[in-house]
């Protein structure tokens, strides 16, 4: 026999089943989903589209957008509602002499009287650009995403300041002051490279500041004091005129009485610059050979005397002796018509460079002047007479020079030298005291 109770039991939880509202309330909510089914149904809400990317550039006749952010946290879209949509004011100046420096202002319309304004010539648009800027603009009607610069490729941070306190279209020289000078600029290089480039950078940095060390102020003073007191020799003044101007000769003393005081050698190469000229020695203490490609005859032919040396510092000097003539003869075939191509892959130290420009004068043509040239030549022919211990042959540096023998006479009788004959050799000597031969003057027509 069956219970009637248990019928009833049964028939209730028949009904409980198939009541909808706890088949609703047993359904899975959105919130009990599963995390992979939740990223499914994320997947399937976006939207691929296939675009077409245009990259325009810089154009003179309409002005580049700008990109500008609040450091503050001021957001001027604060308010979304049609009656306040305009809830900032955005105005952009332009300086009438500088066209490329802009200023970017937003003046918010509610709250207090304060102005953001950003330029790109001051704070952090003053520092290294990296990188530049653009901004994207998807157009989904033409599927198509055009990438425009940002103006003055900057983003501009703008900056809280009170209305009304600077007008924006009038620079004072305040604004001016994060503007560097060239020397600021170059003492600011020069800070970095001491702190972060190469042992060998830094060496070369400071031989060049000590090269272009200069007096300061009170040292400047004694030495006009010092020079008040001197008397000018006229008559000097007048010889020196005649012989070192019109002969362009290297610096030398009348009163000397050794060849090496004749011509100083500390004068010609000075101190800083032996550092520049080791690229012969180099190539002597690693057994490896002088190219005559490479090398001028003059050179190659001596090189032999660096090994019958023993002392290391007269050995330096000769090898820097030959690593200079050698840079001299290089900078004039590459200012010269008929000698480019043999210095076009000779690299002359930047130190070396910048003097022989300066004491040659490079003129407009990338062309030494004739007076310069013979300059030149005569700083050559004086490092050949110490080379030759003051007896030197003129045919291999005659023909480094491109230059007839016969035609190198006069420039070596310039210096104060004399020609001899021994064994069918011509060799240039030089006698003390320094006499140097009568010049000849062009008359005027």
């Amino acid at each position: 026999m069956t219970d009637p109770n248990e019928k009833k039991k049964k028939k209730k939880k028949k009904i409980i089943q198939e009541s909808p509202e706890i088949q609703q309330l047993k359904e899975p909510t959105k919130k009990d989903q599963n995390p992979i089914e939740k990223e499914e149904e994320a997947k399937k809400k976006k939207e691929n589209i296939d675009v077409k990317i245009e990259t325009l550039g810089e154009n003179p006749d309409k002005i580049s957008p700008f990109l500008g952010y609040f450091p503050s946290g001021y957001d001027p879209l604060r308010r979304r509602s049609s009656e306040e949509a305009a809830a900032a004011e955005v105005k952009v100046y332009k300086n009438k002499k500088r066209s490329n420096r802009l200023q970017l202002v937003v003046s918010p319309n509610d709250g207090p009287q304060l102005d953001f304004v950003g330029t790109n010539y001051s704070g952090e648009a003053t520092a290294a650009q990296l990188c530049t800027y653009g901004l994207g603009v998807l157009d989904k009607s033409t599927q198509t995403l055009k990438i425009v610069p940002i103006a003055a490729n900057k983003i501009f941070r703008l900056e809280p300041r009170v209305g009304g306190s600077a007008l924006p279209e009038n620079e004072t020289p305040e604004t001016l002051k994060h503007e560097l000078t060239a020397e600021e600029k170059a003492g600011k290089m020069r800070e970095l490279t001491l702190m972060y480039s190469s042992k060998k950078t830094i060496r070369q940095t400071q031989k060049l500041d000590s090269l272009r060390q200069r007096e300061d102020s009170v040292t400047q003073q004694d030495l006009d004091r010092k020079l008040e007191s001197i008397k000018i020799n006229k008559e000097a003044l007048d010889v020196a005129e005649t012989t070192t101007n019109a002969r362009n000769i290297p610096p030398h003393d009348l009163a000397a009485t050794t060849p090496q005081t004749a011509y100083p050698l500390n004068k010609i190469i000075f101190n800083g610059e032996w550092d520049y000229l080791l690229d012969i020695l180099e190539l002597s203490q690693a057994g490896a050979e002088v190219k005559p490609s490479t090398y001028p005859s003059f050179v190659c032919s001596r090189v032999y005397k660096l090994a019958d040396i023993t002392d290391e510092v007269g050995k330096r000097q000769l090898a820097g002796m030959f690593s200079y003539i050698t840079h001299l003869i290089k900078f004039k075939d590459k200012h010269s018509m008929d000698g480019v191509s043999s210095a076009k892959y000779h690299k002359i130290p930047g130190i070396l460079f910048q003097k022989f420009s300066s004491l040659f004068a490079i003129s407009d043509s990338n062309r030494i002047a004739d007076e310069k040239k013979d300059l030149l030549i005569s700083y050559i022919l004086v490092l050949t007479l110490y080379v030759d211990n003051f007896r030197t042959d003129l045919s291999d540096i005659a023909k480094d020079l491109r230059m007839n023998p016969v035609a190198l006479r006069p420039h070596y009788e310039y210096l104060g030298c004399k020609l001899v004959r021994e064994k069918q050799l011509l060799l240039a000597t030089l006698p003390l005291p320094l006499q140097f031969p009568a010049v000849r003057r062009k008359r005027r027509r």
